[in-house]
Parts: C-alpha cells; structure tokens; sequence
C-alpha cells in the first residue's frame, strides 16, 4: 500500500487535504505530512526495540519501498542512524 500520504488520510476522513494540516497545525502544531512522519518513526523505533524484526522489515512493514528511504527520514527526524 505504501507510506500513508496526506491526500489517503484527508480521503479515508472526507475532509480536503489543506484543511487536514489547518486543523492539525492548529491542535498539535505540525501540518499533516510532519505527523505521518512522527508516527511512522514512532512505530519504526516500538519495531526495533520489541521485536527481532530486520530494518529491512520494519521498513517493507511501514510501507517504504526503498529501506534507503525510510533509513534517511529516520537519520532526519532522530538525528540517528538506524
């Protein structure tokens, strides 16, 4: 399926795309695209600390199709390596 996108949540809520990241910037402060991020790597480091699961899964897992990518968005979002 793939990284969630912005355009997937605002249509599985039936709510417009910027008026998702308006309401989310108003209550959490990030727009939408910021919290998909924070959650992927919140679930991401819950993997790795809880199962035996390889990068590689916890990316394929996460919906990355590239492990290069979803290891980049976490050196950015953590400032560490995984």
């Amino acid at each position: 399926m793939g990284v969630p996108t912005v355009q997937y949540l605002s249509d599985q809520l039936l709510i417009s795309p910027g008026y998702l990241s308006d309401m989310l910037r108003s209550l959490i402060g990030k727009n939408t695209k910021q919290y998909i991020h924070e959650k992927l790597i919140e679930k991401a480091k819950e993997r790795l600390t809880n199962t035996k699961l390889t990068i590689s899964e916890i990316t394929y897992e996460l919906g990355f199709e590239h492990p290069q990518s979803f290891s980049k968005l976490f050196k950015i979002k953590t400032g560490m390596s995984c």
